[in-house]
């Protein structure tokens, strides 16, 4: 089923394309971390825009599409204004919202689903942690669009100040995948909006998915 399947056409959606190297693809964690980050870095260039205030003020539907080094390299000159939020060995762009059934053709025709990365080394603990419920098993893709969908809730509730200083210390960002007792009991604890998907991909609606913590 298309991704797109429950969307209005004129739904805004934000892609995040990470870079799914062929011969050398970064861990899991590194992944997901960079797809995060590219999505709130996209955010904090022009939070005053009138498409990322409607876009924010709704669900803020993501869209995680995977591109191999050749493609990736012409999003970003497709896209030459964007940073790439780099994590590790991964790689990722986050671009403004836009109509769900009005992407570019060049975005359109990145796959979305059954992006998967080798789990490879953890990251290492950090001063702000997106945690995972792992019990839901979702694929690297899936996992990636609710870190995003967390690290943003943080950035839209958190204080200008406490996000400036996140900024400030180099955008550091840790995952952390727990088993469901310690993720629901780790939610009591939770920084930001404990994040329920919409169950449109993957996993059943209301699943309760992701959340950040700070030091």
């Amino acid at each position: 089923m298309s991704e797109y399947t429950e969307r209005s056409a004129q739904e805004l959606v934000q892609p995040i394309i990470l870079l799914v190297d062929r011969e050398e693809p970064a861990s899991e964690q590194h992944g997901i971390a960079a797809a995060a980050l590219a999505s709130a870095q996209a955010f904090l260039r022009d939070p005053a825009n009138p498409d990322w205030q409607q876009w924010a003020a709704g669900a803020f539907a993501k869209s995680v599409r995977r591109a191999d080094a050749k493609m990736f390299a012409k999003v970003l000159i497709a896209f030459p204004d964007q940073v790439v939020s780099t994590v590790g060995e991964a790689s990722a762009v986050g671009l403004p919202p836009m109509p769900a059934a009005d992407l570019p053709k060049l975005l359109a025709k990145l796959q979305v689903s059954g992006t998967q990365l080798p789990a490879g080394a953890p990251l290492p603990s950090q001063p702000l942690t997106i945690v995972l419920n792992a019990s839901l098993e979702m694929s690297t893709g899936k996992a990636a669009a609710q870190a995003a969908h967390a690290l943003l809730a943080w950035v839209l509730e958190s204080k200008v100040a406490t996000v400036s200083a996140w900024a400030s210390a180099g955008f550091p960002v840790g995952i952390a995948q727990l088993p469901a007792k310690e993720f629901r009991k780790g939610a009591r604890k939770s920084s930001g909006p404990v994040i329920q998907d919409a169950g449109r991909t993957e996993i059943e609606p209301g699943s309760t998915t992701a959340y950040v913590v700070t030091e």
